[in-house]
Formats: structure tokens, C-alpha cells, sequence
């Protein structure tokens, strides 16, 4: 799934096994995500909900977090 940080940048978070996988592209790169854990527990629907709470500080007022198709 591809979520689009407040418009500020965006992830690919993957199942890989039974943990979460993260990346972030640019300049047509993927590269891991630096410091990001996901908890393995937490389902797909439950990931938006997650990075909102993690990313928080970044947001203005009426940002949110989207999934990308």
C-alpha cells in the first residue's frame, strides 16, 4: 500500500513475512524507510491510523494521511 503523507512525502508499506516493510521513493529509487517500525500486529486498515500518529508533528491544519492507489 502507498500512503501520502500530508502531502509532504509518500511511503510503501508492505507485508514481508510477518512483520511490516517500509520505503520511501525518490528520483526513481526505493530505498528502506530510516526508523520506522510498524508493528507486526496491526492490519492493513490499521495503518493510515498509525502513521497519523507517528507523523503527527508534520501535519497542518486539515492534512491527512491518504491511501494511493
Amino acid at each position: 500500500m502507498r500512503f501520502n503523507i500530508y502531502n509532504r512525502f509518500q511511503l510503501e508499506i508492505v507485508r514481508e513475512g510477518a512483520a511490516w516493510a517500509c520505503y520511501q521513493g525518490g528520483a526513481g529509487k526505493r530505498v528502506r524507510a530510516a526508523g520506522l517500525v510498524i508493528p507486526s500486529e496491526l492490519t492493513a486498515g490499521e495503518l493510515a491510523e498509525y502513521l497519523d500518529d507517528i507523523y503527527h508533528e508534520l501535519a497542518r491544519p486539515g492534512d491527512t494521511i491518504s491511501v494511493l492507489a
